[in-house]
């Protein structure tokens, strides 16, 4: 996304300020927020242009010419999804905002339509034995496993592809040479793979410990058995954006009681709660991690994900959550597989 801090505006900036903000900036348009960065609207010249027809001067305020109801998207939403709101509006550039409305960026649809090489990092971990899927992993590794017409692992390398996130490492044991035969090198898919095998089980952090030369920039680290549409370029700009340490994806679960829940006082029962929702936000398996983390994984030992951002924590490091929302799909077993296979069809 586009550096979009020198063409902000509040809404008390003279239209001679957004002139000069405007003409000075690639992004051809003014955005206005409050004091905690909020989104209020944009201007732009034909904004402004339509002021001074109707006799406002340079110095009056913006105010009274802001479009207040931009199109905008979310943080969270897709490559896909901006492009098809940016074509269904006829735009050519969109506010992007968190779930507070605050602005984070503007993607330019120009942009979004030419791929870039981004240097930094995809881990993925693919060694796991599949137990749960058993016996469809009894001679397939469970990334191999095809959702649709492609490999389970194809589906997430083309995913980080289409956001420019070319270099892949692939974390391997299980049957691993079934992977390595697939996909080689990965220039047959347009990317560059290198793998590191575990010799025994090392965890989702442990295994990180065999490839500290090759983590120098934040990086991503996602579990291979993963279906999602997640907007990859998103996430590692918050992460960069909020200098932080490390990001966790989180998705929300709701959990249903399926009971009705008794509130009481002692003996005396006060209501009753007949089977609550609950929600909760839970681990999403994808991350974005600072190269500092490396400091904090031991050395040939199991290391899991939870108890590396446990130790950043604990060390006071700002480690953040990005929030999923849009298509995700733990694939765990045969339930999930099944599913996985309806789903893929609807979200490419």
């Amino acid at each position: 996304m586009k550096n979009y801090k020198d063409i902000l505006l509040s809404p008390g900036s003279t239209i001679r300020e957004a002139l000069k903000s405007i003409d000075s900036g690639a992004i051809k348009i003014g955005v206005v927020v409050d004091e905690n960065e909020k989104l209020l609207g944009t201007v732009t010249d034909g904004d402004i242009r339509r002021g001074i027809l109707n006799n406002l001067s340079l110095d009056d305020a913006i105010d009274s010419v802001i479009f207040k109801t931009p199109t905008v998207c979310k943080i969270d939403d897709s490559k896909e999804k901006i492009l098809e709101i940016a074509v269904d509006k006829k735009l050519y550039q969109i506010p992007i905002v968190d779930s507070k409305g605050r602005l984070v960026g503007i993607e330019e649809v120009d942009e979004l339509l030419k791929p870039k090489y981004k240097s930094s990092k995809v881990v993925l971990m693919t060694g796991g034995l599949g137990t749960r899927l058993k016996p469809l992993t009894n001679e397939t590794p469970k990334p191999m496993l095809k959702i649709g017409d492609k490999p389970l692992l194809e589906n997430i390398i083309l995913g980080f592809k289409k956001y420019g996130f070319t270099d892949i490492v692939l974390s391997v044991s299980y049957k691993s040479e079934i992977i390595e035969n697939y996909f080689g090198d990965g220039s047959n898919f347009g990317v560059n793979i290198k793998y590191i095998h575990e010799n025994k089980r090392m965890g989702t952090a442990g295994a990180l410990n065999y490839m500290r030369e090759l983590l120098s920039e934040p990086f991503f680290v996602m579990n291979g058995d993963l279906l999602t549409n997640i907007n990859f370029e998103h996430m590692m700009d918050y992460h960069v954006e909020n200098r932080s340490i490390a990001t966790m994806g989180v998705r929300e679960y709701d959990f249903q009681v399926p009971y009705g829940v008794v509130k009481s006082k002692g003996v005396d029962i006060k209501s009753i709660v007949e089977k609550p929702m609950h929600s909760f936000y839970v681990s999403g398996g994808v991350y974005v991690l600072d190269a500092k983390v490396l400091d904090f994984v031991p050395e040939n030992e199991f290391f899991d994900m939870p108890t590396l951002f446990e130790k950043v924590i604990d060390k006071n490091l700002k480690c953040i959550s990005f929030p999923i929302r849009e298509y995700w799909l733990d694939i765990g077993n045969h339930l999930d597989f099944s599913q996985a296979q309806i789903d893929v069809k609807l979200w490419k």
